[in-house]
C-alpha cells in the first residue's frame, strides 16, 4: 500500500487492470448501469477517474495494486499458474482476481501435500523482497514424522551445518521444538525447495504431514482451509523487521 494519493486513471484501464472486464466491455457495462460514479457523474470509457469514486454493480472496487492476501492453503492444491498440473490455489480466488494486471502470485510455495499459511501479492518488488534469502523471514512448520526423533536432530538443525542432497551450502540454523515423539515444530528462515521434508530426510526420517502455521508475525488465527483475507494495515508494519516499511 502506498501513502500517497493515487492519480486519476482512465476508467477502462482501471477496470481492466482489476480484472472486472476487458477495456472493450466498459461501454456496454456503462450503458447497462453496472459501472457508476459515487456522485452520479457521467462516465465514458476514457474518463479519468479516482479508484474510490467508482462502483461496479453497486459495490466498491477491489483494492488497487499492492494487495497482500493471507490464505489457509488446503492439501491437494498447488502453487502454480499452470492449470495442467492439477487444482490451483488460484481457483480459490474470485475469477476477476486471476485477471488482474499485474498478476497475483504466491510468496514462495507450499507443495501439494502441505497445508497452512500462504501469502499472495500482485506487488513484484514486495514478492522478491519477502522471498529473498538475505532477509531471513521466519516461517514455522508443524510436522508429523514417520518415526520418533533419534535425539540429535535439534543440535544438528541449530548448528547451521546440515547439508541437503544436491546443495552446495548448508542450511541456515533452524529451531526444532519437540511436541511429542512424532510431532514437532520447525522454524526456518529460508525457502529452499521442499526444505523441511529434505531436512528430516537428511537425518533419516520422513515427514508424513506438514503444515505452515506462521510467516513472520502472521498467523492463520481462525481462518479455515480454503479461506483467505487481505492483510491489515497493522500487520504490514509487523510482518518482518526491516521489510515492514514496504507496507506503509
Amino acid at each position: 500500500m502506498k501513502n500517497s494519493k493515487p492519480s486519476k486513471i482512465r476508467l477502462d484501464k482501471l477496470l481492466g487492470a482489476l480484472g472486472y472486464c476487458s477495456r472493450k466491455e466498459v461501454t456496454v457495462l456503462l450503458r447497462a448501469g453496472i459501472i457508476t460514479h459515487t456522485k452520479n457523474l457521467p462516465l465514458k470509457s476514457d474518463t479519468k477517474v479516482s479508484h474510490e469514486d467508482i462502483r461496479f454493480g453497486g459495490e466498491p472496487l477491489d483494492p488497487p495494486q499492492g494487495i497482500v492476501i493471507l490464505m489457509h492453503k488446503p492439501i491437494g492444491y498447488i502453487c502454480s499458474h499452470d492449470d495442467s498440473e492439477g487444482k490451483l490455489i488460484y481457483d480459490l480466488l474470485p475469477d476477476r482476481w486471476n485477471r488482474r494486471d499485474p498478476k497475483i502470485s504466491t510468496v514462495g510455495r507450499l507443495d501439494k501435500d502441505t497445508s497452512g499459511l500462504l501469502l499472495l501479492t500482485d506487488d513484484g518488488a514486495l514478492l522478491h523482497r519477502l522471498t529473498s534469502p538475505r532477509h531471513h523471514v521466519a516461517k514455522v512448520y508443524e510436522a508429523t514424522l514417520e518415526r520418533p526423533l533419534r535425539g540429535d536432530e535439534m543440535e544438528i538443525f541449530a548448528s547451521g551445518t546440515l547439508m541437503l542432497n544436491g546443495e552446495k551450502a548448508p542450511c541456515l540454523p533452524a529451531k526444532l521444538t519437540l511436541v511429542d515423539e512424532t510431532h514437532v515444530t520447525l522454524e526456518i528462515t529460508e525457502g529452499r525447495y521442499h526444505q523441511v521434508r529434505r531436512m528430516f530426510a537428511a537425518v533419516g526420517n520422513h515427514v508424513v504431514a506438514l503444515h505452515r502455521s506462521s510467516f513472520g508475525n502472521l498467523t492463520l488465527d481462525d481462518l479455515k482451509p480454503r479461506e483467505y483475507r487481505f492483510i491489515k494495515e497493522a500487520e504490514y508494519q509487523t510482518l518482518s523487521g526491516d521489510i515492514g516499511y514496504l507496507f506503509t
